[in-house]
């Protein structure tokens, strides 16, 4: 692991869904369906991708957040990668640390290197994951407790590296099919006690432990693949979700929770929705 400490940290994330103050975004300038790296993009390669349908889509989503309260920073976007969108799986904040991941897919390798340069350019310090592969769309945080989902992109070392690094947390590996990418595909938290889910992607085990801790709303097969799961809580049960995915959002909405309904269809083509797209580096703790 390597740090780096240049000033005080200036993020806090302890849970996915305490109220959203500062998020990293970055545009779908160049989005495109470059080398297929998932299944949702296979659905999709030749159709391919409306990038000004996309960043119309984006910009809404942008000024929505900022509506719900939220800094948002863009992240300058590069030809070179066309993924660039999917901020989430750069890195993930915990406490007051933002750990920054070592990407596991060659054609998204190099966009850590532009986190990097704005957190250095902030004065921000963040701890460097190398040699360990890791992305944050397999990092689910809910306060003492770390789910790291084990897929493709994300190793049962760098479970054991956070575990080594943060004895005072449970990090707990989750198995799942891999086709489904990242944890956040098909499990995410969404309140101190109601989680969303697509049983099938996970073992036994684990949805016992979840139903153990989390009142489990279920996806069905069609909106897992519309990417039922990946909302994103903006606190106050708040949620970001998809106007196409009817059935999560009545279900969330008779939970108590006020759904914030945003069309983002084109950038999930390439296989990530509304917290793929979101790097949180600050959430307002609740007293």
């Amino acid at each position: 692991m390597e740090q780096n400490s240049q000033a005080d940290n200036k993020g806090f994330v302890i849970n996915e869904y305490d109220v959203l103050k500062k998020v990293i975004l970055c545009q779908p300038q160049y989005m495109t369906i470059r080398e297929v790296i998932n299944e949702t993009q296979k659905h999709f390669k030749d159709e391919g991708i409306h990038i000004e349908r996309a960043l119309e889509q984006h910009n809404d989503f942008v000024s929505t957040l900022r509506k719900y309260g939220a800094e948002v920073i863009l992240l300058p976007y590069h030809k070179k990668y066309p993924e660039q969108v999917f901020t989430r799986d750069i890195g993930f904040t915990l406490g007051q640390t933002i750990f920054v991941a070592e990407m596991a897919s060659d054609i998204r390798k190099g966009e850590e290197d532009v986190l990097k340069q704005w957190l250095e350019d902030e004065g921000i310090s963040y701890y460097n994951l190398l040699g360990d592969q890791i992305e944050g769309g397999d990092v689910i945080i809910d306060r003492e407790t770390i789910y790291i989902g084990l897929s493709n992109r994300t190793n049962q070392n760098a479970v054991n590296h956070l575990q080594g690094l943060l004895p005072q947390f449970e990090v707990k590996a989750i198995h799942f099919k891999a086709e489904y990418l990242h944890l956040d595909c098909v499990f995410n938290v969404v309140s101190p006690d109601v989680a969303l889910i697509y049983r099938k992607a996970l073992t036994e085990e684990d949805i016992t432990l979840f139903s153990s801790r989390y009142e489990l709303i279920d996806v069905t097969e069609e909106e897992q693949f519309t990417l039922g799961t990946n909302v994103l809580s903006v606190g106050n049960k708040h949620i970001f979700s998809l106007p196409v995915n009817k059935g999560v959002n009545e279900k969330l909405r008779s939970k108590g929770f006020e759904v914030i309904e945003v069309d983002i269809t084109e950038i999930i083509k390439s296989g990530g929705s509304f917290r793929c797209c979101t790097l949180p580096i600050l959430r307002e703790v609740k007293s």
